[in-house]
């Protein structure tokens, strides 16, 4: 165990789409294509311990179309961070371009759900339906990294941004590690666990 209590899982899409519908082009075009890379991804993940950092990589997808980005986005943050239960999987969508982030954002104001994306060559960034509270919040930790306890009434004086803060950990958008009780931005979760 790593000392996070968390499992890293690294997804690269184009070679998903490869194996499972043997397609020599990266592309995530049709909902019957986006529910089988879902359904691979959901096999890998069911391999991790209890709670996993899933790393999605869609650098190397071409087309995005709205569809898969509902099967393999949307439906994987509704199953694995369901309202009012613990989430079982944190997600980073990594790679992600001007044209994937049109279809990711649809869904995800479809859903009203937020998730974290690193875009190609940039930081991370908060994406679909975040508050104001939830992008301010979510920035301090991410601009630090990791807030520990006893950080909190420096950096998040507030009530209302420290219950945001919970609130970000609770839809899977930050992360509290169960010993120590530290936030972690899920950038900085990510570094650590795969390098």
């Amino acid at each position: 165990m790593n000392g996070f209590g968390i499992d890293p899982v690294a997804i690269d899409l184009r070679r998903l789409v490869q194996r499972q519908v043997a397609s020599l082009y990266p592309h995530l075009v049709t909902r019957p294509t986006g529910r089988a890379v879902r359904m691979a991804i959901e096999s890998q993940l069911a391999t991790a311990g209890e709670t996993a950092l899933s790393v999605i990589d869609f650098s190397e997808v071409d087309v995005l179309d709205f569809s898969c980005a509902d099967e393999v986005v949307a439906k994987l943050l509704l199953h694995y961070q369901p309202p009012g239960e613990a989430t079982r999987a944190f997600f980073i969508l990594r790679g992600v371009n001007d044209l994937h982030l049109e279809p990711i954002q649809a869904v995800l104001e479809r859903h009203r759900l937020a998730a974290v994306a690193e875009t190609t060559g940039g930081p991370c960034r908060l994406v679909g339906v975040p508050s104001d509270a939830d992008g301010r919040v979510w920035r301090s930790l991410e601009e630090r990294g990791a807030l520990s306890p006893g950080d909190l009434p420096a950096h998040l004086p507030d009530e209302v941004d420290r219950a945001t803060l919970e609130s970000l950990v609770r839809r899977g958008l930050a992360f509290r590690r169960p010993e120590s009780g530290d936030y972690l931005a899920l950038s900085s979760l990510m570094r650590s666990l795969m390098g």
